[in-house]
């Protein structure tokens, strides 16, 4: 078998073993995989919404999209001064990768510039790891970037590749992997999730993991979908907490070396269940908010992460 069959098979066997395991057993093996694997660190990054609105593509769970009709902001790239403070902010919050967010397909040439100068300004300024997510680019933006001093990549699966056509038509998952691939040539970092909520299965949650941990990404952000006025998912239920739980374990354990990080939803998906999740593989958040959701404080997320690294150094010292 080729290398990459190899580590697929690899995967799939793994995840059927996982799948029949109730959901105590899942995060306890979860965290202990986390503390031997990454101790005791908790990954912090911020972001920017740095060009609002008016997306060409239909991503069903997303405000942005021209196709829906939605109160999302609408603004084209903001100045660099405003960057350069976002990311200061960040760094001042406890963040250690801050990232320049864009809407759209992709950038035009002019746009993809100013993100290299910001990029490069940050880089001079402030220090801070520099990410970007600017949709679907080509092997000569990435290399622009990578010029300018971008460290990572971020762009999203959102959804297995079975259930993604129910989500996004306006391109396919392949386009997607593509992008993935394209950075990581280029020498680049790659962050790379997805939402659950979205009406998906666990097998198509697991599905999605799969192809991650085959793309070998450098970070997992996890999002739980919050129902937004305007989409076409306004109206889905909720994810269950376990099934939420579940899938945070199991991704851990098919991708034990890398953060996974909680993004959107988890504050008003799982509530009172957020220490849960990271005793049971998650130790990574998003603060500061998201593209157009407000987050918690990041005071509050920094006492949070503050008494959840004290409860891993415990357990450590206990040896798991």
């Amino acid at each position: 078998m080729t290398r990459e069959r190899d580590i697929a098979w690899r995967l799939r066997k793994q995840a059927a073993e996982l799948r029949g395991m109730d959901l105590t057993r899942l995060m306890d093996l979860a965290l202990e995989t986390k503390l031997a694997g990454r101790g005791s660190q908790f990954a912090l990054c911020s972001i920017i919404n740095a060009k609002s609105g008016q997306c060409s593509e239909d991503c069903h769970f997303c405000v942005q999209s021209a196709h829906f009709v939605t109160q999302a902001p609408v603004y084209p790239f903001v100045d660099r001064q405003t960057i350069l403070a976002a990311a200061r902010q960040a760094k001042d919050s406890g963040a250690e990768h801050f990232s320049i967010v864009t809407s759209g397909r992709g950038l035009g040439r002019s746009d993809l510039r100013k993100v290299a100068d910001c990029i490069a300004a940050i880089r001079a300024e402030v220090p801070i790891q520099v990410c970007a997510s600017l949709g679907i680019l080509t092997a000569s933006d990435f290399r622009l970037l990578k010029e300018a001093g971008l460290t990572r990549y971020h762009h999203n699966l959102e959804a297995g590749k079975e259930f993604f056509p129910r989500v996004v038509t306006t391109h396919g998952f392949q386009d997607r992997i593509n992008t993935i691939r394209a950075a990581r040539a280029a020498g680049i970092e790659v962050c790379a999730g997805g939402i659950f909520g979205l009406g998906e299965s666990e097998d198509d949650r697991i599905s999605m993991a799969i192809s991650l941990a085959e793309e070998e990404v450098d970070s997992v952000p996890l999002n739980i979908l919050i129902p937004l006025p305007g989409t076409p998912l306004a109206s889905q239920p909720p994810i269950p907490v376990a099934e939420v739980l579940r899938s945070i374990a199991i991704y851990r354990l098919l991708m034990p070396g890398i953060p996974v990080r909680l993004a959107a939803g988890r504050e008003t998906v799982l509530q009172d269940f957020l220490s849960a999740a990271f005793l049971g593989g998650a130790d990574g958040m998003m603060i500061g908010g998201y593209l157009t959701e407000r987050g918690r404080p990041p005071s509050k997320d920094l006492a949070f992460m503050r008494e959840m690294v004290a409860i891993w150094e415990e357990r450590m010292g206990r040896g798991q």
